[in-house]
């Protein structure tokens, strides 16, 4: 971990900047998405999701070597480039709806690490816990640093989060359990 610190540090100080042990997380600039795939007899008529997940806050702090970001959940966007816009509509209200997410009783969705450890050069391990759902889990993440980007990917169960994967036509057509989350988080260097 003392590398990502002092890379921290050195681009803080190469960019005129000063340094500060907390640094938040550049929200404009970070993105998260998620990825939810089909199964099922008839699945070759359906499509898989593609989410946008932006983060509502974020902050690193270098000196306690913790992550905390925070998404609103009522702002995850349903992209599906396939998809028409009527059939996106549909997906995204039954996102939202207590179908799945259930936003109106589960506004936030939250991430907060336990610990980071390095796992090689520019690579690391949070383990952290994900609340989703009303539902708080572990969860370890792969982060590689490049650039002043943090990125990994995560799978993850909906029902390890109380969340039952959507079921249509008799269940012909299904959404995999397991869906998949990639981010880009960047720091704001201050």
């Amino acid at each position: 971990m003392r590398v990502l610190l002092l890379s921290n540090i050195v681009f803080a100080l190469l960019s005129g900047c000063c340094y500060a042990a907390s640094l938040p997380v550049d929200v404009e600039h970070s993105n998260v998405s998620i990825r939810v795939f089909k199964k099922g007899l008839f699945s070759g008529f359906a499509h898989d999701h593609e989410i946008a997940a932006p983060l509502s806050s974020g902050v690193v702090d270098l000196a306690a070597l913790s992550v905390e970001v925070r998404f609103d959940a009522r702002q995850l966007t349903v992209l599906d480039p396939d998809a028409s816009p009527g059939d996106r509509a549909k997906v995204q209200e039954t996102m939202l709806s207590d179908k799945v997410l259930d936003t109106a009783r589960f506004p936030e969705i939250s991430f907060v690490s336990r610990s980071v450890m390095p796992a090689g050069d520019d690579a690391y391990t949070v383990e952290g816990d994900l609340t989703l759902h009303g539902a708080t889990h572990p969860l370890t993440l792969k982060v590689s640093l490049k650039n002043n980007h943090y990125t990994g990917s995560v799978h993850l169960k909906q029902t390890d989060f109380g969340i039952t994967p959507i079921r249509v036509f008799g269940g012909s057509v299904k959404v995999k359990n397991e869906v998949e989350i990639s981010f880009d988080i960047v720091l704001k260097i201050q």
